[in-house]
């Protein structure tokens, strides 16, 4: 089971590389189900794996320009706040059980990986979907005017509220609001992307650094050297295989995976 979990390692490395996102919602599910990683430590892990292997990805968008500094700090700044808020404070706090219905208890670790699933179809929804039309001249010019920093922000705060929680580093719900609320293009929106999940992951990862955990760095470094390969040869790859093609169908490998953890996890209640 190792062996297949260090394939999936390289299986995170590549989505991020090839189209800026997607990947990390593979981490969690890779850690608990390979791994046999607790669902609460798990979300601890994937935050530092992520935020490791998306700066490692971030450079060679900054050598090639696309990265929205302005950005990035307006939406970063508030997302950083958020998830490690709820690393340190807000994680710890929910009881576990989480909840009971009759005679059935739901735990921290169960209500946090079926969140977690949840996401990851919502996420498949958004890779599968078709594009809408692109934006004729004058359609861009005019969206161009409106730098929407309430909104950014907001979205900034929930992101990092929902990456606390999960583990996740929301690259599926940072790409669209760069693209819809900040209005940057979509390379931009990747290279943005990235810069802002390493910041926030690694900084939230710091929010379960209490000095009573056991955290075995020794598998953390290689699993994340593993993906951090994978993400190079993805950055190599994208260049060669067309996004709109892989996209879809990682979108339906996720959305099947999704669908498996909810069956399988509420099927053990």
């Amino acid at each position: 089971m190792e062996i297949l979990g260090y394939i999936g390692a390289i299986i995170m490395g590549l989505s991020l590389g090839l189209i800026g996102g997607g990947g990390s919602i593979l981490t969690v599910p890779i850690l608990v189900y390979l791994f046999n990683v607790d669902a609460v430590l798990a979300t601890a892990y994937s935050l530092f794996i992520v935020g490791i292997t998306s700066m490692v990805g971030s450079v060679s968008h900054m050598r090639m320009g696309n990265i929205h500094w302005r950005t990035a700090l307006v939406f970063g700044v508030p997302s950083i706040v958020a998830v490690f808020v709820t690393r340190a404070y807000l994680v710890p706090a929910l009881p576990d059980p989480l909840f009971s219905i009759g005679v059935v208890a739901v735990s921290k670790s169960l209500g946090m990986l079926v969140f977690f699933a949840l996401l990851m179809v919502a996420a498949a929804y958004s890779m599968i979907r078709k594009p809408k039309a692109p934006l004729g001249p004058d359609e861009r010019a005019e969206q161009a005017i409106a730098f929407n920093y309430p909104l950014i922000l907001a979205e900034g705060a929930v992101v990092g509220t929902i990456t606390g929680l999960v583990g996740a580093g929301g690259g599926f719900l940072i790409i669209p609001a760069l693209v819809l609320l900040a209005k940057l293009p979509m390379k931009q929106a990747v290279g943005t992307s990235l810069i802002i999940i390493a910041a926030k992951s690694l900084i939230g990862f710091t929010g379960d650094l209490r000095g009573d955990e056991v955290i075995d760095w020794k598998f953390l470094m290689m699993f994340s050297a593993i993906a951090i390969g994978g993400i190079i040869a993805g950055s190599i790859l994208s260049k060669r295989i067309p996004n709109e093609k892989l996209k879809p169908a990682f979108g339906w490998f996720v959305l099947v995976m999704g669908i498996y953890i909810i069956g399988r996890e509420l099927s053990n209640i």
